[in-house]
C-alpha cells in the first residue's frame, strides 16, 4: 500500500481480479504468477482501450518480452492509472505507453500511430496522408518548443499541464 496510490481495499480487488484470470489450479500461488497478455486483454477496462497492446508492454516487466504481467506489474499500471497518482507519474506513463518506438521522444512515426489508434483503423475514419500529415505538422508546432522535430518528456508534459481533463480521462477504474 505504500509503494502504490491505491487504498488496502483497491489492492485487495486487484488481487481478486488478478488472480481470476489464472486457471483454478494456480490461484492460491497468485503472486508468483504471470499472467499472459492474451488474458489481460479480456479485461473489459482493458478491452476498449486502443492503446491495450501499449500499455500491457509498458507495464509488463517480463524478461521473455511476451508483455505477461506478475501481480506486481498489474498493481503497478493500476497504481498509474489511479485517481490519487500524480499527474507527473501520469503524464510520465502516458509518455511511454505513446512512445511506440521506445526511444525517448515521439517523432512522426510516433505521432502517426497514436492518431491512427485514436481515429481507429478503419477505411471511413482514417485520416487521409494530406489530413495525418497536417495534423502531425500542427501537433509538432503546438508541442515541439525545441524545434528538433521530435516532442520530448517534458515538452509532452507541459502541453498536456494545460488540458484539463488529462488526469481525470487518463484512469482505469475496477
Amino acid at each position: 500500500q505504500e509503494l502504490t496510490f491505491l487504498s488496502k481495499q483497491e489492492i485487495l480487488l486487484a488481487y481478486k481480479r488478478f488472480s481470476e484470470l489464472l486457471p483454478k489450479e494456480e490461484r492460491e500461488n497468485a503472486c508468483s504468477r504471470r499472467v499472459p497478455k492474451s488474458l489481460f486483454l479480456t479485461l473489459p477496462e482493458l478491452r476498449a482501450n486502443p492503446f491495450q497492446h501499449r500499455i500491457c508492454h509498458v507495464f509488463s516487466t517480463s524478461e521473455a518480452g511476451d508483455d505477461s504481467m506478475s501481480f506486481e506489474d498489474f498493481l503497478n499500471m493500476l497504481s498509474v492509472f489511479s485517481d490519487s497518482a500524480t499527474f507527473d507519474i501520469k503524464s510520465h506513463y502516458a509518455f511511454r505507453i505513446f512512445d511506440f518506438d521506445n526511444d525517448g521522444t515521439l517523432d512522426r512515426k510516433d505521432l502517426e500511430k497514436l492518431v491512427n489508434c485514436l481515429t481507429g483503423q478503419g477505411e471511413e475514419s482514417q485520416l487521409s496522408s494530406m489530413e495525418m500529415e497536417q495534423l502531425i505538422q500542427n501537433i509538432l508546432e503546438e508541442s515541439d518548443i525545441d524545434k528538433d522535430g521530435t516532442i520530448n518528456l517534458s515538452e509532452f508534459q507541459h502541453v498536456v499541464s494545460r488540458s484539463p481533463d488529462f488526469a481525470s480521462s487518463f484512469k482505469i477504474v475496477l
